[in-house]
C-alpha cells in the first residue's frame, strides 16, 4: 500500500481516494478500512490530500465511518448514494445532509455512480445540497451522461460547488464542460496517462489533451469485457506492480480474449514493452 501510494503521486496525481469503486470498499471490514486509510494518510505525508470514500446504505453507519475517517487523517470524504436501496428525494436529502452534519468541518463530496447503485442523483437534488449544505462543496460524477454532468456544473457554477468527472473516458468531455478534473480508475495503474490529459488541459493545450485522451481510452475500454473490479488491478500487475488479487468471490482474470485485450491495448499505448 505504501508503495502504491508513492506510485500514483509520483505518476503526478493531485489527490488520493481511498476505498473508492475500484478499491472494494463493498468488501472490506471498517478495522480494516481504518488501518488501510491511517498507512495511505501517513504514506502521502502531506504531498497530495486524501479522501476516505463511504459506500455504506445506513446513514448511521455513513457517519460513522465519515467520523472514523477524520479521526485517521483524512482531508475530506466522498458519499456514494446508497445501493439496494431507491430512496425519494426527501430521504436522500436527509442521508447527505446528516453525515455531513456528522463531520461539519470537513469538505465532503458526492459520489453519483447510477451504473452501480440503479438511480441516478439529480441535478436538483445536487444543487439544493450545493446550495444549502455548507461543507459539501463537490461531486464526482459516474453517470456516463455528459449532458447530466454539464448540468451538475452549469447548475452549481455560481456557489464554488466543484464537479469532477468519473468516467476515465470522458475526462476531457468533462473539463470542457467545467469539470475540475477527475477522479480515475485508470490512475491506479497508468496515472501518466491520466494526468497527461489533465495537465495539456489545464495548460491550455486543448489538442495535445485530446490526443491524450485518446491514447487512454482504447486501455480503459478494454478493462469492460473483465469482471468488475478485477481488471485494475490485472492491469496494474501487468505494469509489474505487486497489488495482490481481488476479494473473493472475484478472481483475476483468466487467459483468454479479455486478457489478451489489456495486454494488447496496454502496449499499443507505450504502457508496457
Amino acid at each position: 500500500m505504501r508503495a502504491q501510494v508513492d506510485y500514483v503521486i509520483e505518476g503526478g496525481v493531485s489527490g488520493i481516494l481511498a476505498f473508492g469503486s475500484n478499491g472494494e470498499f463493498y468488501m472490506i471490514e471498517e478495522d480494516e478500512m481504518e488501518r488501510g486509510l491511517k498507512i495511505m494518510v501517513d504514506q502521502a505525508a502531506g504531498r497530495v490530500p486524501v479522501y476516505f470514500g463511504i459506500g455504506a446504505i445506513s446513514t448511521k453507519k455513513c457517519c460513522r465511518l465519515a467520523r472514523m475517517a477524520v479521526s485517521s487523517g483524512a482531508t475530506g470524504i466522498s458519499v456514494l448514494q446508497p445501493m439496494f436501496l431507491k430512496p425519494t428525494r426527501a430521504e436522500l436529502l436527509g442521508h447527505f445532509k446528516a453525515i455531513a452534519a456528522s463531520v461539519p468541518d470537513v469538505p465532503m463530496l458526492l459520489y453519483n455512480n447510477p451504473g452501480r447503485v440503479g438511480y441516478t442523483l439529480t441535478a436538483d437534488l445536487v444543487e439544493e445540497l450545493a446550495r444549502t449544505v455548507d461543507n459539501i462543496v463537490g461531486m464526482k460524477d459516474t453517470s456516463g451522461d455528459i449532458t447530466l454532468t454539464s448540468e451538475f456544473i452549469r447548475r452549481t457554477r455560481d456557489t464554488g460547488f466543484k464537479v469532477f468527472g468519473g468516467k476515465d473516458t470522458l475526462l476531457y468531455a468533462s473539463m470542457c464542460h467545467g469539470a475540475v478534473g477527475g477522479v480515475c480508475t485508470a490512475a491506479n495503474f497508468m496515472p501518466e496517462l491520466i494526468t497527461d490529459v489533465y495537465n495539456k488541459f489545464v495548460a491550455g493545450d486543448l489538442r495535445g489533451s485530446l490526443e491524450a485522451q485518446f491514447k487512454l481510452n482504447p486501455v480503459r475500454l478494454a478493462m469492460d469485457p473483465a469482471s468488475f473490479p478485477v481488471a485494475a488491478k490485472d492491469m496494474a500487475i501487468l505494469r509489474g506492480r505487486d497489488v495482490g488479487v481481488p476479494y473473493l468471490p472475484n478472481l483475476p482474470t483468466p487467459e483468454g480474449p479479455a486478457r489478451q485485450g489489456f495486454a494488447d491495448t496496454m502496449k499499443k499505448a507505450g504502457l508496457l514493452d
